[in-house]
């Protein structure tokens, strides 16, 4: 049995800002994290690999998916499906694992309204200005001149929900981000409604008092 029920940890902000980068940092700091690998109908970019990016999925296949009840969240963005396989994130949490997730305010809301909402530790990254956000996607040469701009034009859109996160986070510098988000997770396991053995704990000590 595990000692404590997982924890969801939610990243999201507008594209660029930096949390996919943040992600893998926190996974790298703690490899006990388990990553919730979403699915999308979009096509591969180079490099990405089937079960590790993404499961890439048809249209025909998200969408059984859908109707089956096997997506956490889902959400169509810039024209392709994205969604959350519910069962490995159930087993985690069984299992005692955080999960982190890398997804936008659409999916983080799904998951907030759900049944595992109670779960949730949401965090929101704001890039330090818009002129920096278009920089960085601009850097990251990824997508055409088209996307970039229909990026940004989302942008505005993304960062209007910040308010609806436990956290937000100004990406000034990754390091410096980096550590606040360790600060975060290791509070938020601390918390006292996430240790189930503490009652126990402390009839232990309860009872060294007693038999001094």
């Amino acid at each position: 049995m595990a000692d404590r029920r997982g924890i969801l940890i939610i990243l999201s902000s507008p594209s660029g800002a930096g949390k996919s980068t943040l992600a893998r940092r926190l996974m790298s700091w703690d490899p006990t994290l388990s990553f919730s690998v979403s699915a999308t109908t979009r096509e591969p970019r180079p490099g990405e690999r089937e079960g590790v990016e993404y499961f890439f999925k048809t249209h025909e296949e998200f969408d059984h998916m859908v109707a089956q009840d096997e997506m956490l969240e889902h959400a169509r963005v810039f024209g392709n499906s994205y969604g959350t396989p519910k069962a490995p994130v159930e087993a985690a949490m069984a299992a005692g694992r955080d999960t982190l997730f890398d997804i936008d305010w659409q999916g983080g809301q799904q998951i907030r309204n759900s049944a595992l909402g109670k779960d949730v530790v949401s965090i929101f990254i704001l890039p330090p200005s818009i002129a920096e956000l278009e920089s960085r996607l601009r850097t990251r040469a990824q997508d055409s001149d088209e996307v970039i701009a229909g990026r940004m034009e989302k942008s505005m859109s993304e960062i209007s929900h910040w308010a609806e996160y436990d956290y937000v986070l100004v990406n000034r510098d990754l390091d410096v981000a980096e550590a606040e988000l360790k600060t975060i997770l290791m509070a938020e396991r601390a918390r006292r409604d996430r240790q189930p053995g503490l009652n126990a704990f402390i009839r232990s000590l309860d009872e060294e008092f007693e038999n001094r």
